[in-house]
């Protein structure tokens, strides 16, 4: 994303709470709003024609909900990383959300401040999840399936490790002794490896998978 706008897709079918937001994105001067959708259906039609880095979307729309629609838009744009807005923190959500391939989740609470960081942190590959509550939702995420199939390095595996604690990127840097960049590139190569599209995806991934355990509390 470096010296690129950050393209963003907003719905809601709060037409008023939209336009806010989008006003908001746009004068930072770094965010582009390139749609507005008041439903599930004129997104996936707009997905046709533009390009978005980041959807944005809230969880109770007029024709559906946002996990089942977050699934549609990861086929229809599996670059386009999605935040699930929500009224509260509902832990039953988020773990569908995280397993559907979300980024991560914002309370439309938030002060907009708030809203313009989560656009760019996932704009850069982060989840938007706090370390506490990863924790409480990881065991819940615990589906044995069997042995994996995945042919991970030891690198990548301590990535996962690094993922499921909700480290950020800089963390991850500093631990691992290794650069923002270089962490940015582990971390692409691994999601397309495991057929990912958010970091929280690839954790849900891997503890089905019985890649790693959960971490010490």
């Amino acid at each position: 994303m470096d010296g690129e706008k950050i393209r963003v897709v907003l719905v809601d079918d709060h037409v008023m709470f939209a336009e806010s937001l989008a006003r908001r994105l746009t004068d930072e001067g770094d965010m582009d709003v390139v749609g507005i959708a008041n439903s599930g259906g004129q997104l996936m039609e707009m997905l046709g024609s533009v390009d978005a880095n980041v959807v944005l979307m809230d969880y109770q729309l007029p024709d559906g909900d946002g996990v089942t629609l977050a699934a549609a838009v990861r086929e229809a744009s599996p670059e386009s990383h999605v935040v699930i807005l929500t009224g509260a923190d509902d832990e039953s959500l988020m773990v569908d959300a995280i397993q559907v391939g979300c980024a991560g989740f914002i309370t439309k609470d938030r002060a907009s401040a708030e809203v313009v960081r989560a656009v760019r942190a996932v704009a850069q590959g982060e989840a938007l999840i706090s370390p506490p509550m990863l924790a409480r939702l990881l065991p819940r995420l615990r589906q044995d399936v069997g042995e994996s199939n995945l042919s991970l390095t030891d690198r990548e595996l301590e990535l996962l490790g690094c993922f499921s604690r909700g480290l950020t990127n800089r963390a991850i840097a500093e631990e691992l002794h290794l650069s923002v960049n270089t962490v940015r590139n582990y971390s692409q190569v691994m999601l397309a490896k495991m057929g990912a599209h958010s970091k929280l995806e690839a954790v849900s991934i891997a503890m089905r998978q019985r890649l790693i355990s959960l971490p010490a509390s």
